[in-house]
């Protein structure tokens, strides 16, 4: 089978989400770029995780044209493509409709973290709400992550996170529904204390140096 390894990581990561609670039925959607080369796994659109084999998962170039697997691909493609055509230092991008990022992209332009581990994944900002496979959301996306970024909250809509690697993509988008939960359940006891600036920026530079936070 023609690019087994990245179509076995899409397949564990989306399988990973769903059993997170993450992702339900067959929304949310993940893709791992092909390691050196100008191609990308994704979950092909409207099938069921839990019977799906790694051949069934779509492969698109990095200008979303769908030349492999049996099931066409998500109908995020562009938005996910976009992000890789931006950032050559992106290996796996996740997106999910994650409840607690879906409930604070509606009240907040930026969701600030608010234990150490979620520093390094500052500023996750939100997104206005585009429709799904649009250009536009593609552009938002991009936009709000730029040139480092590594999640952003899309309104409406849930979360988009990237990494270097699938693991990584995935500890983002655990992170990010995590900051939102802490965000939301502290605002209902009206205790909500999100990190500093100056700690975010301490936090971050720890884990540059390679010490655990």
């Amino acid at each position: 089978m023609q690019y087994e390894e990245i179509r076995r990581q899409v397949l564990g990561a989306i399988r990973e989400a769903q059993a997170r609670g993450l992702i339900h039925g067959t929304s949310g959607n993940i893709a791992v770029r092909q390691p050196g080369g100008d191609v990308v796994a994704i979950t092909p659109s409207g099938r069921p995780y839990d019977t799906m084999q790694p051949e069934d998962i779509a492969i698109v170039t990095l200008s979303g044209e769908w030349i492999d697997g049996p099931y066409r691909p998500s109908s995020e493609t562009p938005m996910h493509t976009a992000v890789y055509r931006a950032r050559p230092d992106v290996g796996a991008t996740v997106h999910t409709h994650a409840l607690y990022s879906t409930v604070m992209a509606m009240g907040l332009d930026e969701l600030p973290p608010s234990t150490p581990p979620q520093a390094e994944f500052a500023p996750m900002r939100v997104i206005p709400f585009a429709v799904p496979g649009s250009q536009k959301l593609a552009d938002y996306v991009t936009g709000a992550l730029g040139a480092d970024g590594l999640a952003v909250l899309l309104r409406n809509h849930g979360n988009f996170c990237c990494g270097r690697d699938i693991g990584a993509a995935m500890t983002a988008a655990v992170y990010v529904e995590e900051a939102a939960q802490v965000a939301y359940h502290a605002a209902l006891l009206g205790q909500f204390h999100p990190l500093a600036a100056e700690d975010v920026q301490a936090c971050k530079d720890m884990l540059a140096a390679g010490r655990a936070v």
